[in-house]
């Protein structure tokens, strides 16, 4: 999710009520249909640093925590404190909107990797006040393609192996109508231009030039 901060401040996210008695019943298992489930973070620059040889992995900053996967949030979102345990960057901000309809402007951090259910991907964060709720949102439950049943209050990968995520299938460009006596680059296999004349007659070469369509 690395972008840049124009398009954060652009973005608009949705995330559940915070540091409210609704958020402590939740924590407590007692609103009917909430899914808390165990949510392990690490810090991907860690991560990528001792690969590189740069750190031990016991330098690896991680924790475990439990979020409340929210259908009604966009994105990932961690307290401040949690923030701050993994050493995550700013990367941004972007405006949120919360369940009563305010909004907010809030921080953005990572790269941070997070695992839930046995499958792990890489996304920045939302960064909600101290010790608020972690909410997992819909970039994570699509990617990861996890099934939340909030009947029975479990989340569940749809596919045992691997995500199956969807695609839209993917079209060629509509090709632009060109005037007669007019010049068109086309791609050829040799990934070199190829020049076509649109002229439906006979063209004169000009004076002191060749007879090869302009390259």
């Amino acid at each position: 999710m690395a972008r840049g901060n124009g398009a954060l401040r652009a973005l608009v996210v949705t995330v559940d009520k915070v540091a409210s008695s609704a958020a402590r019943e939740n924590r407590k298992g007692i609103v009917m249909g909430t899914i808390v489930v165990n949510v392990g973070l690490e810090n991907a620059e860690d991560r990528a640093a001792f690969k590189r040889g740069l750190c031990d992995e016991a330098g690896i900053r991680r924790t475990e925590v439990e979020g409340v996967v929210d259908t009604g949030a966009v994105s990932l979102a961690l307290p401040q404190n949690v923030v701050e345990r993994l050493g995550l960057d700013t990367r941004g901000t972007a405006v949120v909107t919360y369940a009563d309809g305010r909004k907010d402007e809030r921080p953005v951090v990572g790269p941070l990797t997070v695992y839930v259910v046995g499958r792990s991907m890489n996304v920045d964060a939302i960064v909600l006040p101290p010790f608020s709720e972690v909410l997992v949102g819909q970039i994570v439950l699509e990617f990861l393609d996890l099934v939340a049943d909030s009947r029975n209050r479990t989340l569940q990968p749809r596919m045992p192996d691997y995500p199956l995520l969807d695609m839209k299938q993917a079209r060629e460009p509509a090709q632009a109508t060109l005037l007669p006596g007019t010049w068109a680059l086309r791609p050829s296999r040799s990934n070199w231009p190829r020049v076509t004349n649109t002229s439906s007659g006979p063209s004169s070469p000009r004076r002191g030039s060749s007879s090869s369509p302009p390259a």
